[in-house]
Formats: structure tokens, sequence, C-alpha cells
């Protein structure tokens, strides 16, 4: 083990001690540091989503890694998960599934809820580092695109989920904005301002990208591009090749109708 997770686990044994939270055990799956209750088997088994989400995300994606050592923590039930997360962060959550706190330097999950929020959360530690800047409906529509995922031919792959029933009905109603102006919705106002309908057209659109093959390529021009395109929106209408935006967003829409999820 490298001398600075010794070093970090050190001070995280320390710290843990102090919290009256019992037992707690440690696994490292770099570039993160696992904690968790159940006993160290049962940790370095829900460890292994760790893994499996860091193998794909740095193939298929990120080029670089958080450049500080974070903790993941998986708590087995939700009496467990908001105990430690107020003993930790001095706040009681705001989600009964898990969230990322840079500032806490942490992963907080209950993991009981499954493995599908631990994978999303572990895209935004490593968006912050890879693609510094990034609007939010990139970084959010990558977590929620991988939040229900599956390996093909050794690539991360998003499938459809529960987002998709919410995204039919505001198509249906009408309700959704252009994709120039989902893409130039600042960060309050994309997690404050019809929040669930954001998270789902991003993550659609990404899921469309990803279909047509053109996912990969369309994130690293963004990064790429991040100076002269900091909404990605050009970087969007070169990767589809559209001349007419409204129109694709309706065909784009017609095909969201004919999705289900599961299938």
């Amino acid at each position: 083990m490298p001398a600075n997770y010794d070093v970090h686990i050190t001070a995280l044994r320390e710290r843990l001690a102090g919290l009256g939270l019992g037992e707690l055990a440690i696994h490292v799956e770099a570039p993160f540091v696992v904690v968790g209750d159940g006993g160290v088997d049962v940790v370095k088994r829900r460890a292994g989503t760790v893994r499996w989400a860091v193998e794909h995300l740095e193939a298929d994606f990120f080029d670089a890694r958080p450049a500080r050592i974070l903790d993941i923590y998986l708590f087995g039930d939700a009496r467990s998960y908001q105990r430690g997360v107020r003993a930790l962060t001095g706040e009681t959550p705001d989600t009964p599934y898990g969230f990322y706190s840079s500032a806490h330097g942490g992963l907080f999950m209950n993991i009981a809820t499954g493995g599908g929020t631990l994978v999303h959360e572990i895209v935004h530690p490593y968006v912050e580092a890879d693609f510094p800047g990034a609007p939010a409906w990139l970084n959010e529509g990558l977590g929620s695109l991988f939040e229900q995922s599956s390996e093909e031919g050794g690539h991360i792959v998003g499938e459809t989920n529960w987002r998709l029933a919410g995204l039919q009905e505001a198509i249906r109603a009408g309700e959704l904005p252009t994709f120039r102006a989902l893409t130039a919705t600042s960060e309050h106002a994309f997690y404050n301002r019809d929040r669930g309908t954001n998270y789902a057209q991003a993550r659609y659109l990404l899921y469309y990208l990803q279909e047509q093959g053109t996912l990969r390529g369309f994130y690293r021009a963004m990064r790429a591009a991040r100076a002269s395109d900091p909404t990605g929106y050009d970087t969007l209408v070169t990767t589809l090749g559209e001349s007419d935006m409204a129109a694709f967003q309706g065909r784009w829409e017609a095909w969201v109708l004919t999705l289900r999820f599961g299938g």
C-alpha cells in the first residue's frame, strides 16, 4: 500500500474512533478508501462496485483521477446512514440514497438502496478532476446515465431507468426547454428549478449519444473546447451533425417516447 494511503488511513482511524459509530472496516479501492459497517468481508464485497465503476469510467471517459484520496462511506441501512452522515458532516442528509461532498472529502451512501447511486456519485469527483468547471447538465447527466448501467464489450453502458417516466410526461405536456436552454442553465437553476426534468433531459440526451456511438467522443470534444464553448452546446450541435436543432429535438422527443424502462 502506498505510504500516502497509510497516512490517510491512520488519520481516518483516529477520526472515526471519536465519533461513536461503532466498528467500521476500511478497505483501499484506489483512488478511494472504502469505509463501512458489517465487517471487512462485507465491505470488500461492496467495494467491488467501486472497483467496477473506476475501471470502466477511467477506460472510457476520464484521464485524470481525483487529486486527493476520498473516502466512500457505505452504511448498511437507513438508520446507520443517517447517523453516520450527521456524525461525519454535522448535517442531516437531504437524500435517502447518498451523495458526494467535495467539502467533506467523501461519498456517503445508504448502500441498502442499491449500488446505482454509488456509481452515479463516483462520476462527480472524476468530473471535478478531469473536467474542472464542467456544467451541471453534463456532470449530472453522466452521473444519472450510469446510475443504472451494465457492461457491453468491456464498456460501461447506461440503461433506461426510473427517470424515463417523468421525462415522457414532460414531453407530452410540452414542458421541456430547448437543448440550447438546457445547456445554458446555471448550476443554481439546474439544481433548483425543474430539477427532476433537468436531470432526466440531460440523462436521455447523453443516452441518445451513447446509443449513436458518439458519447465518448462528445465528452472528450466538449472537454477540449471548454474555453470556447463552456456550455457544450456548439460541441453538441457539431457532434449531432444537425443544422436544425428544433427539428432534431422533435425527433429526439418522439424517440424518447418509444423507450421503455428496462426495455
